[in-house]
């Protein structure tokens, strides 16, 4: 692999979708920047990809939860020289609960990591790509930024957050050969429930979790395609449409019941 491969940073790389999009990148040639919380799987994924793919893969150990760490991931790229071609904002947490009894400080960690962490990013990495008139940023978002969510209301919050900052910026930069892709996953099999503690709400008890690597693959192919929004499985599409022609109050009261713990 030359020197003259691009490079793609993806945030929340070593595990669920974040994992399975760096390895597509992998795969297709591109060298890896990538950035979460655990050093030692990081280490681990980076031998995978460098072993099995020929890239090369650069860690930073960083927690997007505190407000500095993203601004010196920038500073740390750029001070070694690198050049990020595409930029894959996909680290993102929840929290499961109704609002009056769950955790203040996690609700701003969440906030700081999912709207916080996208912004920063963005920002510093837009600005690169729009000088240079080339670049692409993949958002991972989530149909639940399409939905009011009773039980997971911040984390919802924070997607619609995603969703509507994203739109803004895609028209920003239309005239640009710039592109911003809007990924919509729904429910998915990673370990984001066990973090959000939710393990044992109905959807995911009862529901059809989608494999992370098909909503990879539909977010990477989006993105090469220069498309605006891909929303992952016929599900989750027919889900959003429904949910555009009933009230929201219905709709939040559809998500409640979904999201209640199962019947054992």
């Amino acid at each position: 692999m030359t020197s003259t491969a691009k490079y793609a940073l993806v945030t929340g790389g070593t595990v669920g979708i974040g994992y399975e999009l760096a390895k597509i990148f992998a795969q297709n040639g591109y060298n890896l920047i990538l950035v979460a919380r655990d050093q030692t799987e990081l280490d681990q994924c980076a031998a995978e990809f460098r072993q099995q793919h020929g890239v090369e893969v650069v860690t930073f150990a960083k927690d997007l939860f505190q407000r500095q760490a993203p601004f010196e991931v920038c500073e740390e790229v750029k001070a070694r020289g690198l050049q990020v071609d595409v930029l894959v904002n996909n680290a993102g947490q929840g929290q499961y609960g109704e609002f009056v009894d769950t955790d203040i400080n996690r609700e701003l960690d969440i906030v700081q990591l999912n709207i916080g962490a996208y912004i920063t990013f963005t920002k510093h990495f837009l600005q690169e790509m729009v000088a240079r008139n080339q670049g692409k940023i993949l958002m991972v978002s989530s149909i639940g930024g399409e939905l009011p969510g009773p039980l997971q209301s911040v984390y919802h919050a924070t997607k619609a957050f995603v969703s509507t900052f994203t739109e803004a910026i895609q028209n920003e930069v239309k005239e640009t050969d710039v592109t911003i892709t809007k990924l919509l996953p729904g429910p998915t099999a990673t370990d984001f429930f066990q973090k959000a503690d939710m393990e044992n709400a109905k959807m995911i008890k009862e529901g059809d979790l989608a494999d992370p690597a098909k909503v990879a693959q539909d977010g990477y192919e989006a993105l090469m395609a220069g498309k605006l929004e891909i929303i992952s499985g016929f599900k989750n599409k027919a889900m959003v449409a429904a949910s555009k022609l009933m009230p929201d109050s219905m709709v939040a009261e559809n998500m409640h019941q979904q999201s209640k713990p199962s019947e054992e």
